[in-house]
């Protein structure tokens, strides 16, 4: 059970799959985006449409002609902050405690994120 007390795992990250994220440093700063992969192990985050990066691929089963492809590069966590689904600004997470099971939830509005 996670709290706020005391250190947090190591591979806890503050945002998964599906969430809306704003950019906080970097080439992208300020660009909001869905994620489409979290990587806890490496405590990194793949964002739709941020962080393109071009790779020049050798011809294969996925792409037969190979060729420049331009594709999402993974995100330091930590570069990354959740965007509240109903006040819509970036915020922090609170933890709350709902039936019995600890939920993120928006420091601006107070709102629930969790919704399972």
């Amino acid at each position: 059970m996670l709290t706020n007390k005391g250190p947090q795992p190591k591979n806890h990250m503050h945002v998964k799959k599906g969430d809306k994220v704003v950019v906080l440093s970097g080439k992208d700063k300020g660009q909001q985006g869905e994620i489409i992969e979290a990587i806890p192990k490496k405590m990194k985050v793949v964002v739709a449409g941020v962080n393109k990066v071009k790779r020049h691929m050798k011809p294969n089963q996925k792409y037969p002609n190979g060729g420049i492809i331009t594709r999402e590069s993974p995100l330091n966590v930590s570069k990354v902050m959740l965007v509240c689904p109903s006040c819509k600004k970036p915020t922090r997470i609170a933890k709350k405690l709902v039936n019995g099971k600890f939920v993120r939830a928006c420091k601006k509005c107070g709102e629930v994120i969790d919704n399972k």
